[in-house]
């Protein structure tokens, strides 16, 4: 039964079932209905998230999440028994961005072994190897290209990073595939010698 209370009697309020008050709150728009709704369920909700994220901030914001989605779509919503249904609502809310961030740091890692590869076989071609000889040997070799001269270092990154052929590099930079190789090989010098100045590759 849909009730409206002029006065805003908080007792009258706490009379109410959860059910009058989120179809109090989607007819009228009124916020205490609402207040009433997150007051009854915060810390239940924040202990589902707690429980799923294990992590207190992580909970808090979904909590705000779940209660802003709610406040923004409950007209169109038809819930028999509220508690239950916040707490499917947080349950699926937690285990949809576990996975999310599990995706997105599948992605990075997959990432990161690819572009290991690359480097790997940069790295063979320069020097003689094959382990990282107890050091981040990845680290260090990206700091080299780094310090190369522009056109080596567009070069090396065009040709080991992106997979791009001398011919493409060539269009791409507008430089004449012999300079590009030329650019490649200097590059790959410099590497080799920064590598073995700062004592990660054996000469």
């Amino acid at each position: 039964m849909f009730l409206i209370f002029k006065n805003r009697d908080k007792e009258n309020l706490k009379r109410l079932s959860d059910e009058s008050l989120v179809e109090a709150f989607a007819k009228s728009g009124n916020n205490i209905y609402f207040n009433e709704i997150f007051n009854r369920y915060t810390h239940l909700v924040f202990g589902v998230c707690l429980k799923y994220l294990q992590n207190e901030d992580d909970a808090k914001d979904a909590v705000m999440q779940i209660f802003e989605n709610l406040i923004t779509g409950i007209d169109e919503l038809k819930i028999k028994n509220f508690k239950s249904w916040i707490f499917t609502v947080a349950k699926n809310h937690c285990l949809m961005k576990l996975r999310k961030e599990k995706s997105v740091a599948k992605n990075l890692d997959n990432y990161r072994l690819l572009s290991e590869e690359k480097i790997v076989k940069l790295l063979q071609e320069i020097h003689h190897f094959s382990g990282n000889n107890g050091y981040d040997i990845y680290d260090e070799l990206e700091k080299a290209v780094k310090k190369l001269k522009d056109k080596q270092r567009i070069c090396i990154e065009l040709l080991y990073l992106q997979n791009k052929s001398y011919s493409d590099i060539s269009i791409t930079t507008g430089y004449s595939v012999k300079q590009v190789k030329s650019f490649v090989q200097n590059g790959k010098r410099n590497i080799k010698n920064y590598l073995e100045k700062n004592g990660k590759l054996n000469k």
